[in-house]
């Protein structure tokens, strides 16, 4: 298998004290990719076409927080839970589809229809599809509520 990047930017996820392996097959449980490289340290995997290096470091610590994290773009509402769920299984749900997963990196679990209201033309639908998103705290992106807020119903 290559070792070498597929892209310019490979995220490398710093997991120590757990099994590299187990750490990808938890991310290729709820993302399409595979394992296309290992080595005593690193891991390299694809998640949905994007290179990621899982790393054990050894006796180096590091803790992730949310200075880095994953947006994802996610086409319809099945999709949304499915991350969201899999993710809040261990995780800990935040605020505006923010969770952090089971070995603490941030990730925001979006539908790409609110992307594309956020920014539509209508200012006032704008307005009101922000101020929907704002209050989903602790759980998953609602799409119908969001396209609701937007119609202004």
């Amino acid at each position: 298998m290559s070792m070498r990047p597929t892209t310019p930017i490979t995220p490398t996820l710093w997991v120590n004290g757990h099994d590299l392996r187990q750490v990808a097959d938890y991310y290729l449980e709820v993302f399409d990719g595979k394992v296309t490289g290992d080595s005593p340290f690193t891991v390299q995997v694809t998640l949905d076409g994007v290179p990621f290096t899982l790393l054990q470091g050894g006796e180096t610590r590091f803790e992730p927080n949310e200075s880095v994290s994953f947006a994802l773009s996610l086409p319809d509402q099945e999709s949304v839970d499915r991350v969201w769920d899999h993710f809040a299984k261990e995780g800990v749900p935040s605020a505006c589809g923010w969770i952090k997963d089971r070995y603490g990196f941030s990730w925001q679990v979006v539908p790409t229809r609110l992307y594309e209201m956020l920014t539509g033309d209508d200012a006032e639908a704008t307005a009101r599809v922000t101020e929907c998103f704002l209050q989903v705290h602790g759980r998953a992106f609602d799409i119908a509520e969001l396209e609701a807020a937007y119609a202004g119903r």
